[in-house]
């Protein structure tokens, strides 16, 4: 796909609201019924793009095959919405393998965080991203999420990642709201202008979209794409008030959020709306316990998410 965009296509295609739905269990295995169906309500909602088996999506716990089948169910649910797919993997001859499968599946871009058990040094994930990209057409998006690869980007390394070919995007980690224009000016001194900048920590969406950053990569819109769409449009209106009121307006989510993790309270909310299974995260993760479930039904009720 990304041979037949010009740098601008691709620019405007990782821009916006993309949502990241999880991939639920069911006995152990990916309940595909349910993954499905997931995808399927984003392709009929506002969200601007669907990505799947990011973190949300729970990639580094499914086995190959488990992947190649979930990249297939949601090409054949994500209708005319752009699909985009994580490959992150422990080797990158495994990560070229689920590029090729993504690319197999047509996907719009794969996303690519530096999946280690042994610590990456800046030339290592130099290295990954080139041979990536020197693999595969479909465009790349630089996952920066340091809370679960223990790698930390620096704004130097952005720079020489982003002049490979094929870089489409860089997402980088939550900022707060007095440093967000600093940081966002920052990163774009060091990229090219075809480049995006994509926010993520969801809590951290309105300002970071306020300061310019041009895509927010959304945990909660995977579940939750309403409230996700209402910010993302506020802002392209330049309703930034209305961005952040209604950012606000979810606090008792993002404190959820802040206190077990997005992907343990998104899928209690997932489960309490009956989208999913119960106990649909994979062993050893545990979702919430009962207490905590009832404060998150609790939030869903109050916020009208149901």
């Amino acid at each position: 796909m990304s041979s037949r965009l010009t740098p601008r296509g691709i620019r405007i295609l990782f821009t916006g609201l993309s949502a990241f739905p999880l991939t639920p269990l069911r006995n152990d295995a990916v309940d595909e019924a349910s993954f499905s169906a997931l995808v399927n309500r984003l392709a009929e909602s506002e969200v601007d793009s669907i990505a799947v088996l990011g973190s949300t999506g729970s990639y580094a716990y499914l086995s190959p095959d488990e992947r190649r089948r979930v990249v297939r169910l949601a090409a054949a649910n994500a209708g005319s919405k752009p699909l985009i797919v994580g490959v992150g993997a422990l080797r990158t001859s495994d990560v070229l393998a689920n590029a090729r499968c993504a690319e197999d599946a047509g996907a719009a871009g794969i996303l690519l965080a530096p999946v280690s058990y042994q610590a990456l040094t800046d030339d290592d994930v130099f290295g990954l991203f080139s041979d990536v990209t020197g693999a595969t057409d479909v465009p790349v998006i630089v996952y920066d999420n340091p809370g679960t690869t223990h790698f930390t980007f620096s704004t130097e390394l952005y720079g020489r990642i982003a002049e490979l070919p094929g870089i489409a995007s860089i997402k980088i980690p939550p900022v707060s709201a007095a440093a967000a224009r600093a940081r966002v000016d920052e990163v774009r001194a060091v990229i090219p202008e075809s480049v995006t900048l994509g926010i993520s920590g969801d809590a951290a969406a309105a300002h970071g979209l306020s300061a310019g950053c041009d895509a927010w990569y959304s945990a909660v819109a995977g579940t939750l794409p309403e409230p996700a769409v209402r910010i993302t449009r506020a802002v392209a209106e330049g309703r930034y008030d209305d961005a952040t009121a209604e950012s606000d307006r979810m606090a008792p989510l993002w404190e959820l959020f802040a206190e077990h993790g997005s992907v343990r309270v998104i899928a209690a909310v997932a489960e309490h709306l009956g989208l999913v299974p119960q106990s649909c995260l994979p062993l050893p993760v545990r979702g919430l316990d009962a207490v905590d479930r009832r404060r998150v039904a609790g939030v869903v009720e109050e916020l009208a998410l149901a």
